[in-house]
């Protein structure tokens, strides 16, 4: 018997899958074969705490990425980033894997692989609140979890950047799930942001925040999303969609040209 939750989820990956095409989203069409996943190999890690869904995230991205011709090692256990040579063994590593330890070793290999030219990409806290202990994990990524006040709420994701290939031809979209609000490197490129209401922590109404960035640790390419709380989210085109062009960016990591990622927000002289 099918679950009222399966059926939903089902129904709403088939519904995201229709809705998401070139003409709708502006994603950039890809002659068969030539996805920048193809060939590519890809390092899947998931794990954690089990409340944000990993396994079935890793159900949605990983046959995604088959289909898109990526070569795709999937591991339980953050023992994969010693047990294989990330530096050469990899184009890409993903990671969904909320909270919990990971050993100095480990970390060391992740991000000495990162900084020589393997891509990274997540979203919620499978990346974005994974190692609340380790500050160098945190700089490669850009930003840290802290609060989502209010828990799962009704808010809006502005697109800023309409240029970008990540967010462009998107629009602003609405989302029930939990409002991230993070701390983040000021020199990140900012896609998308959130705006905060007084609703449920006074002090921050009006306060805007990145939802999803990227930028460079290294020569690394890191693709961040604070979207994505469970597996359902991603029925959402846009929050899909989003993910999976940051993805396609991460990938190319070792094959494209740096990118200019830093925005001085704080630069003194500048005009407003």
């Amino acid at each position: 018997m099918v679950s009222r939750r399966s059926f939903i989820l089902k129904s709403g990956a088939v519904t995201a899958a229709a809705i998401i095409g070139p003409t709708v989203l502006g994603r950039k069409v890809f002659a068969s074969g030539n996805s920048p996943l193809n060939g590519k190999k890809v390092l899947f890690v998931w794990g954690g705490w089990m409340g944000h869904e990993p396994d079935k995230c890793r159900d949605i991205f990983v046959p995604w990425m088959k289909s898109e011709g990526a070569e795709v090692t999937v591991s339980d256990t953050l023992e994969a980033y010693t047990r294989y040579n990330l530096k050469t063994d990899f184009d890409l590593i993903i990671q969904a894997w909320t909270m919990g330890t990971i050993e100095s070793k480990q970390e060391k290999a992740l991000l000495e692989a990162v900084k020589s030219g393997t891509g990274i990409a997540g979203w919620h806290g499978g990346l974005g609140d994974s190692f609340r202990n380790n500050t160098e994990y945190q700089f490669m990524v850009g930003g840290q979890w802290v609060a989502h006040p209010g828990g799962v709420i009704d808010y809006r994701v502005n697109i800023v950047d309409h240029k970008d290939p990540v967010t462009r031809g998107l629009d602003d979209f609405d989302m029930h799930s939990e409002q991230y609000y993070v701390h983040v490197d000021p020199n990140v490129k900012v896609l998308a942001t959130t705006t905060f209401t007084d609703k449920n922590a006074d002090w921050i109404g009006g306060n805007v925040v990145p939802v999803a960035w990227k930028k460079f640790y290294g020569k690394g390419r890191v693709f961040y999303s604070s979207l994505g709380h469970v597996a359902s989210d991603f029925n959402v085109p846009q929050a899909l969609e989003i993910q999976k062009r940051g993805i396609l960016w991460a990938c190319m990591s070792k094959y494209e040209p740096d990118e200019e990622w830093k925005q001085p927000v704080y630069e003194t002289g500048k005009k407003k």
